[in-house]
């Protein structure tokens, strides 16, 4: 039988995949929830005196997405039309959501959809994407192997006269997107997730430091190993072997983080 704080704990959870950030409660019931929202994020199991009479505890509804598809098509449908997200103003209309398998045991995360990506609705299809197709390749991976997505869903705006230019997205942007990438994440349960770029870091790490003084390091993210890297596109600006040798020493780490077979080849590049 599902308690009364784990039925509040639930929907709490769930108001920001409605779209719904706060909610107006009094002193004494802000102090309880914050305790319960506390306790079960480290694990802490309610006290049987807590539980509620039986008709309180009513079993989800059988049509709750249950399998890894099921919760991702779910979360495409809310992202199309999040309301935090639209009541901006400052994003484009096509949402772009994600590519590649929800099986992936690798995550990777960059910031937001470009001219390219907008036109295609796929995430990394443009120049950026396929320098990050070569990474994978060097890695031994295809892109149907990982999972592909953004902080930001929709492209940020810079006016009617926009054409192909881009901008990364907002704090504001980034906040008003970050529940549906942090359903992603718990949908899917990846591996190891590898943020690409500085927007990424700042948005599932909440990190402002630079890339170069976060890469090279492991975090978390909902309990999962976290790389920070250079985006693809900063190989596009910089491409030296620095930089390159920079890229590939995280993923390596990436490759030994998940177990792969790495090579004499791959270990010895950019030596």
């Amino acid at each position: 039988m599902r308690t009364l704080k784990q039925l509040a704990v639930d929907a709490l959870s769930n108001l920001p995949m409605q779209g719904q950030m706060t909610i107006a409660v009094d002193a004494e019931a802000r102090a309880i929830l914050r305790e319960w929202m506390l306790a079960a994020r480290h694990g802490i199991q309610t006290p049987a005196a807590m539980s509620p009479p039986a008709a309180v505890a009513t079993p989800p509804p059988t049509n709750a997405p249950q399998t890894v598809e099921e919760k991702l098509e779910w979360l495409r449908s809310k992202a199309q039309n999040w309301k935090a997200a639209k009541a901006l103003g400052t994003l484009r209309d096509t949402m772009v959501f994600a590519t590649g398998t929800p099986h992936a045991r690798l995550m990777l995360v960059g910031e937001a959809p470009g001219y390219e990506e907008e036109l295609q609705q796929e995430p990394f299809v443009g120049p950026a994407g396929q320098k990050l197709t070569q990474i994978l390749a060097a890695m031994g991976i295809q892109r149907s192997e990982v999972y592909i997505s953004n902080i930001c869903k929709f492209r940020p705006s810079m006016g009617p006269q926009q054409n192909t230019a881009n901008r990364p997205p907002s704090e504001a942007e980034i906040a008003a997107c970050l529940p549906i990438i942090q359903a992603e994440i718990r949908a899917i349960s990846p591996a190891c997730i590898v943020c690409l770029g500085g927007t990424a870091a700042r948005g599932l790490l909440g990190h402002a430091a630079s890339v170069a003084s976060q890469r090279g390091k492991w975090f978390e993210t909902q309990g999962i190993p976290t790389r920070v890297t250079y985006h693809p596109s900063y190989l596009l600006r910089n491409d030296t072997i620095t930089a390159r040798r920079a890229v590939w020493e995280d993923m390596l780490a990436v490759m030994q983080k998940l177990s792969m077979n790495i090579s004499e080849k791959q270990r010895r590049y950019f030596q």
